[in-house]
């Protein structure tokens, strides 16, 4: 057996494992490199080995760097099935479209500059896929259930256990039959951070020959919950009631919007706030905020008893989901008293940036980061202290506060990640550290090592291929 990370090695984006073994090849992930100037090259220049040798796809979850390149495998010819949980289905639905829908919508108005007319000329100036082809795409989604261990045909099983990271995230167990041996490679996908509201907590793994895991925040501890709420309370009383402005929160349409929403309604029903104004400015957020609702054998306990009370005061938590472009712009107009939670998370794409257009300047209003920021993305700039930031061909200046909350975080920090992986009844014989920036992985392959004792532990490294024996 073979790994290959063609991505999501030395950078948190673009995850992709090619699997080969005697009697096939398939992938884990299939996502998008977000960040940074290089992102759109990388992005067209994956897939580009020979698509006809990988027999199937399986995704970890729905997150668009774990999957948005799915359309443009379809497009570029696989026509194998692409195996992940129901919940994930059913959230591609929504993602893989807004995905293209975007694309295409940036690469009209890329179109209108000067510049980039210019650069055009080269033909680089086109969507990665377009909305039929994420359309067409969701056509191969196969939909497995969690804890059953399924036959995928070419000597592979797979087992998806949950991993509370988002809605129908999965740990994937998969077992892989050589020359009459059976031997188990574990891919954590993300991990959610246990003892966080709406989702239920990562599933513990006995056993593994081999060991793909994140390392997203490898290198650091989260601040406690308590402390995250009792931040994001303060913010939201000197925004609101004492400075009289907006909070602008850039969040995730997936995981982080649901899991805001609890928070913000958990601070009115404690008295912690008197009530809120939410606006959730995201077609997709408004979407995936449904299925979550379809999907509660999913929530903890907490969730659903927070979930009834919010029913029956609505005039405490005032919860609006806007759709339509003209309730979006009128929003603008509004100088103060709204949360408004809109995607993209990282500030790059979608209705944020009109927003943070319109709030950034002003000294009254406040944007909490309240998820990781990728190298390049304009919320990391954001959070690196930029004075002023480009939005639209126009410059703006950053006045606004800015708030980093990062308890929050949908991804386990380094204790959580060191307490998962003491689940397993012995070392794997090689565990893999991936979907990190190169000090967080770093740091948490020298915990594996140096805390737990374990042996053969690497930092993932991109496109090398690595004989596993």
């Amino acid at each position: 057996m073979k790994l290959t990370f063609l991505g999501a090695a030395g950078e948190v984006t673009g995850s992709c494992l090619r699997v080969d073994h005697e009697r096939g090849s398939f992938l884990v992930d299939c996502g998008l490199f977000q960040g940074g100037r290089e992102a759109d090259r990388k992005n067209r220049e994956a897939l580009s080995f020979d698509l006809h040798d990988i027999d199937f796809v399986l995704l970890t979850h729905a997150h668009l760097d774990h999957t948005g390149l799915v359309p443009r495998l379809v497009a570029l010819g696989y026509k194998g099935p692409i195996f992940t949980s129901a919940a994930t289905v059913d959230l591609l639905g929504v993602m893989l479209m807004d995905s293209a829908h975007i694309q295409e919508k940036e690469a009209e108005w890329a179109l209108r500059s000067t510049r980039s007319r210019k650069a055009g000329r080269g033909g680089n100036l086109v969507p990665l896929y377009t909305v039929e082809q994420a359309r067409h795409s969701l056509g191969r989604l196969r939909a497995l259930g969690f804890d059953e261990m399924v036959e995928l045909g070419h000597g592979v099983r797979c087992r998806l256990r949950n991993a509370g990271h988002i809605l129908g995230s999965a740990i994937l167990e998969i077992d892989v039959e050589e020359s009459g041996h059976t031997r188990r490679l574990v891919v954590s996908g993300d991990l959610g951070q246990p003892m966080r509201p709406v989702l239920q907590d990562p599933v513990q793994i006995p056993t593994a020959d081999y060991l793909c895991v994140e390392s997203t925040y490898g290198n650091r501890a989260h601040r406690s919950f308590a402390d995250t709420c009792d931040e994001l309370a303060e913010v939201l009383r000197r925004t609101l009631k004492v400075d009289g402005g907006n909070v602008i929160i850039p969040a995730f349409a997936v995981g982080r919007t649901q899991e805001l929403l609890f928070v913000l309604a958990d601070l009115v029903r404690a008295g912690r706030i008197d009530r809120l104004d939410v606006v959730v400015d995201s077609p997709m957020a408004s979407a995936v905020t449904e299925l979550t609702l379809r999907h509660d054998d999913l929530w903890d306990d907490e969730t659903r008893e927070l979930y009834a009370w919010t029913r029956h005061h609505a005039d405490r938590f005032n919860l609006r989901f806007v759709q339509d472009v003209e309730e979006s712009m009128a929003l603008n107009s509004v100088g103060g008293g709204l949360v408004i939670i809109s995607a993209s998370g990282m500030c790059d794409a979608g209705r944020i940036k009109h927003h943070l257009r319109y709030n950034l300047g002003r000294r009254e209003c406040a944007i909490v980061i309240a998820g990781f920021q990728a190298a390049g993305t304009l919320g990391r700039r954001l959070v690196d202290g930029a004075h002023q930031v480009t939005l639209f061909r126009e410059r703006i200046p950053v006045r606004a506060r800015i708030h980093t909350i990062g308890g929050l975080s949908a991804h386990a920090d380094q204790p959580a990640l060191l307490n998962w992986l003491r689940g397993f009844r012995s070392p794997p014989r090689r565990t893999f550290v991936m979907h990190g920036e190169p000090s967080a992985a770093a740091a948490l392959a020298e915990s594996v090592e140096h805390d737990l004792g374990w042996r053969e532990v690497a930092v993932a490294e991109a496109n090398v291929p690595c004989i596993l024996k």
